[in-house]
């Protein structure tokens, strides 16, 4: 495949330009074309690159807007089983690129991409990723949602009410072994961790015995993102328990949660938790899977009734994201 591995921004607005003006330019009006504006949307990218689909293509990787498989979330699978560099051209692949690089901010998007294309680089990198559409475009109801090792993505229009990210995403990175030294050298996400810790540390000692717990949830899919619907029975301290110096540090850790993507994503989550109550999130942080014994805890929580941030950093990091206006 010709097309380079990650795009320099003049590069990818000329390709991606030209490729929708290939493929249905109409949607993003001529007056964009040629004008040489900045570039679309993920959204209108999806809409695009769905239009751009033979009969077979659709037939495999097309399903309604309802079909369960939409909201199914996971550490490692294919949503689909066509791998993209095998079942979509050389442009469609490009496209499918340009929308991951939208769904992420400008911040973070070179470092997201070489973990993506890294974490699966032992079955072929980004082209292993497979992709899946719900819905049709211009009709309210439609989604695209990307899959691969260490990567749950989606892009919805908001046609997904209420949902952040248009629904549970998942992230992670596996940075030079499977099984990651204390301080997880070269992990991307790692920075997030040590943003929680540092909060862990303005904790006084009977704060900490109500923050630190024993043993974190499983990984199971969808499971590990169910949402309580309520305040009650969460794991660790509520920011009910905290000073307000203590609560702008949770508040800190919030933002670098979402420093990764779009804004347009990263200002809906935040919208759906204040609507919820930050007073009522929990923070956790668990001793099993302390990666040297350190006391720096490499598993933790932010939980409300509507809102799971998972950080699980042992062996390796994943994390599971599921921010909703209800249970």
């Amino acid at each position: 495949m010709n097309t380079p591995s990650f795009f320099s921004s003049t590069d990818r607005r000329r390709f991606i330009l030209q490729g929708l003006s290939a493929a249905g330019g109409a949607l993003i009006g001529n007056d964009l074309l040629a004008e040489n504006k900045a570039l679309p949307k993920s959204e209108t990218l999806a809409a695009t690159l769905y239009k751009s689909l033979t009969p077979e293509q659709h037939g495999s990787i097309c399903f309604p807007f309802d079909h369960p498989l939409r909201s199914k979330v996971d550490n490692n699978w294919h949503i689909t089983k066509q791998k993209i560099g095998q079942f979509l051209t050389p442009d469609q692949v490009a496209m499918t690129k340009e929308i991951f690089h939208n769904l992420h901010s400008e911040e973070y998007v070179k470092k997201v991409w070489e973990q993506f294309d890294a974490d699966n680089r032992g079955d072929g990198g980004f082209p292993s990723a497979s992709i899946a559409f719900f819905g049709e475009p211009e009709t309210g109801k439609f989604e695209f949602v990307l899959t691969g090792r260490h990567c749950t993505r989606r892009c919805d229009g908001d046609s997904v009410a209420g949902a952040a990210f248009g629904g549970p995403i998942f992230y992670g990175h596996a940075a030079k072994n499977f099984r990651e030294a204390a301080d997880h050298p070269g992990n991307v996400y790692w920075y997030q961790a040590q943003r929680a810790n540092d909060v862990y540390k303005m904790l006084d000692g009977k704060q900490r015995e109500k923050a630190l717990c024993d043993e974190a949830r499983d990984e199971e899919g969808n499971k590990t993102v169910k949402l309580s619907g309520s305040a009650k029975g969460i794991d660790g301290i509520p920011m009910t328990d905290l000073s307000k110096d203590q609560k702008d540090g949770v508040r800190l850790v919030l933002a670098d949660l979402l420093k990764p993507f779009r804004k347009q994503d990263s200002d809906e989550a935040m919208k759906l938790i204040e609507k919820n109550g930050f007073d009522n999130l929990s923070l956790a942080f668990y001793k099993k899977g302390d990666i040297g014994n350190d006391g720096v805890w490499d598993n933790w929580k932010l939980e409300g009734p509507a809102m799971v941030w998972y950080f699980r950093g042992a062996p390796h990091v994943h994390c599971w994201v599921n921010v909703r206006e209800n249970a």
